[in-house]
């Protein structure tokens, strides 16, 4: 029987927002990865933080990832720290976006940090503060 530690059950939920996002699996991002409601702030990119339904921000993100081909976030350089029913997690990641059909350059990539607040609920760890810090972006941003 394996056993895993209450720091990799932690950084799993991380991975598994990436790769859901990834995968456009928003409903496994809801029952798997989100609390019901997030403190969401990507103001980096624009905009402004807010409480949002995870359901919006799955929404949100689907909008936004329409017409792409292929999305793939890296991340890594995990800085845990678990008190009791609460996480934090510290992490570098990019994120890059891939569209054949545009004319000046088919990638764009985000790179940035993010700090994500985790609680422990009756089925398992769930993200409810989610922060992007945009250190830079580069390649074909508008898909043009």
């Amino acid at each position: 029987m394996e056993h895993f530690s209450t720091r990799d059950l932690v950084v799993e939920v991380v991975h598994k927002l990436f790769v859901y996002t990834d995968n456009r699996q928003w409903g496994r991002l809801l029952a798997e990865v989100f609390c019901g409601e997030v403190q969401f702030d990507m103001s980096s990119l624009g905009g402004a933080a807010r409480r949002m339904a995870a359901k919006d921000i799955c929404h949100e993100w689907e909008l936004g990832f329409e017409g792409l081909d292929a999305i793939n976030h890296l991340c890594g350089n995990h800085l845990v720290s678990i008190n009791g029913p609460e996480a934090t997690v510290f992490a570098y990641a990019t994120a890059t976006h891939y569209k054949k059909s545009a004319t000046r350059g088919n990638t764009r990539e985000f790179v940035g940090t993010y700090d994500l607040h985790l609680v422990r609920t009756a089925v398992g760890w769930r993200i409810d503060g989610f922060t992007h810090h945009l250190k830079y972006m580069t390649g074909n941003i508008d898909f043009k």
